[in-house]
């Protein structure tokens, strides 16, 4: 049966995220399976989605754009299959349906969940995005952002505009690795194991979680720009991901109203250093994220009312220069 991330529940009653299941890589071997090559990889995202942006926020900063090419669906689930019930990430009829969103270029799919059926016949997972597709094997090489952002970071840095860029220096992995694991599980997944919980007790649980990491964020962040030191890496992406949906949908849609981002200096400020980063901002479609949230998940905003505010100004002034780089 298809099955979509409202559908991942624990008999607790807690939201329990399953692993992705293509996890090809590609390298710069020119013997490789899958070699980094301009031009042979296309990667299908969402816009309102936090794991496909920051795989386009990669593409975008390492300028990587001309050399792999990329399209997003629409921001709103809609039946994927006139055979079944499904929901999910679906292509516009045409380029001027949905502002931001394009048909498939490749492939002329009308929805993600075709994608993976031309990649594997027998495939009973869920349909996300990213997706990095092969145009010449014609097949999906990964869906997990973790990897396609590695990949992105080292591999194509041959053809990339900003080769010299490294997100993940081998200096500070460890450090990096290890705040990726707290914060993956307090703040990325957190705000969906808050909103996506069907019981008191995994709801209070993950907020107390999710707050903590917060304040963790926060504290750091007093003293210096970045979350590894004053230099820009994979964790502040990441992180980064989460934090600009956050005010907009997180606290209403998610329950996450314990405090709001804008009541953090440290964490607010960082959020618009990140998004003043050149090419981030083009990574960030308000109104996808907004339309998506509130109107693809009808058990939690059952008449898709979508809020008007709070219209944040990422682009406003920020004092995160006060530490050097």
């Amino acid at each position: 049966m298809a099955r979509s991330a409202l559908d991942e529940l624990s008999e607790s009653g807690a939201f329990v995220r399953t692993a992705s299941t293509f996890r090809n890589l590609i390298t710069r071997d020119p013997n490789s399976p899958f070699p980094a090559e301009s031009g042979r990889y296309h990667l299908y995202i969402s816009y309102a989605c936090p794991w496909a942006s920051r795989c386009l926020a990669y593409l975008k900063i390492k300028g990587l754009d001309k050399a792999i090419s990329f399209t997003s669906v629409k921001p709103k689930w809609e039946r994927t299959k006139d055979t079944d019930e499904h929901m999910g990430w679906v292509f516009p009829a045409s380029d001027t349906e949905e502002p931001g969103a394009g048909s498939d270029p490749l492939n002329g799919a009308k929805s993600i969940r075709e994608i993976y059926e031309l990649a594997s016949t027998d495939y009973s997972g869920k349909y996300t995005v990213p997706v990095l597709w092969d145009k010449k094997l014609k097949t999906i090489v990964n869906n997990e952002s973790s990897e396609i952002i590695r990949m992105f970071n080292t591999e194509f840095n041959d053809i990339a505009e900003n080769p010299y860029l490294d997100l993940y220096p081998p200096h500070l992995q460890a450090l990096i690795n290890e705040i990726n694991d707290w914060i993956y599980i307090g703040i990325n997944n957190g705000v969906y194991k808050c909103g996506f919980a069907k019981q008191q007790e995994p709801y209070d649980e993950a907020v107390k979680s999710l707050y903590e990491s917060l304040d963790k964020c926060e504290e750091i962040l007093s003293k210096q720009r970045f979350l590894c030191g004053n230099t820009l890496t994979e964790v502040d992406i990441r992180l980064f991901v989460t934090l600009i949906r956050f005010d907009e949908v997180y606290v209403v849609h998610f329950k996450c109203n314990k405090k709001l981002l804008r009541e953090y200096p440290n964490l607010f400020d960082y959020t618009k250093d990140i998004f003043q980063v050149p090419g981030m901002s083009s990574t960030v479609n308000m109104e996808h994220i907004k339309k998506h949230y509130y109107g693809s998940h009808p058990s939690i905003n059952p008449h898709g009312i979508i809020p008007q505010g709070p219209d944040i100004d990422f682009s406003a002034p920020h004092d995160r220069e006060r530490f050097s780089t």
